[in-house]
């Protein structure tokens, strides 16, 4: 008796979204000083690199820097003319999570799967250059990659990732966050 192989989740409608990018965004507001003070109270980082500008000046930066992982919050500020992206979800589905059916700036087309239940598998950041006071912000999504595993069933599933290059306005790259999501 053979032993039939399970379905496949990754089709070629799927694969073909490996590369896949999202528009370039400019965040809305240029880096500031009370954002970035909110930023790391929020953080509750101390660090004087944020906020005394003499003891950033003795440092291998010379300035004032931004904690790097500021700008992929800068990403979802939202323009004050503009709905919120997240209430507009809940009010299309009061059992949103606040995540999935979020339409953001820059975001990619879904990945024609049914396989609809979504889990975080992890999230990375590679950190090239800190942001400075002022430095406008902008940011595209793109699918790095997808690949396939079989679950402890036979059944397969997913792991999709969504690598998200920041830049500022002399095109430095500032970081690149990689989010990967399993899809069951």
């Amino acid at each position: 008796m053979t032993q039939q192989a399970p379905p496949t989740a990754l089709t070629p409608e799927v694969q073909a979204m490996v590369g896949v990018s999202g528009d370039i965004v400019e965040s809305w507001g240029l880096v500031d000083g009370e954002y970035m003070r909110r930023f790391t109270q929020a953080l509750m980082d101390p660090d004087p690199r944020y906020w005394d500008d003499e003891f950033a000046k003795s440092t291998r930066y010379g300035e004032i820097v931004t904690p790097p992982i500021m700008v992929s919050y800068l990403a979802s500020r939202i323009r004050p003319d503009q709905g919120d992206p997240i209430t507009a979800a809940f009010e299309e589905n009061p059992e949103s999570d606040g995540i999935g059916s979020v339409e953001r700036p820059g975001e990619l087309p879904p990945v024609p799967t049914n396989l609809v239940r979504v889990l975080n598998a992890g999230n990375e950041i590679e950190v090239y250059a800190y942001p400075s006071i002022g430095d406008n912000i902008f940011f595209q999504n793109r699918y790095s990659e997808i690949r396939e595993r079989l679950g402890r069933d036979g059944t397969p599933f997913l792991i999709i990732t969504r690598e998200t290059r920041f830049w500022n306005q002399n095109d430095v790259t500032l970081c690149i966050t990689r989010a990967s999501t399993i899809r069951r």
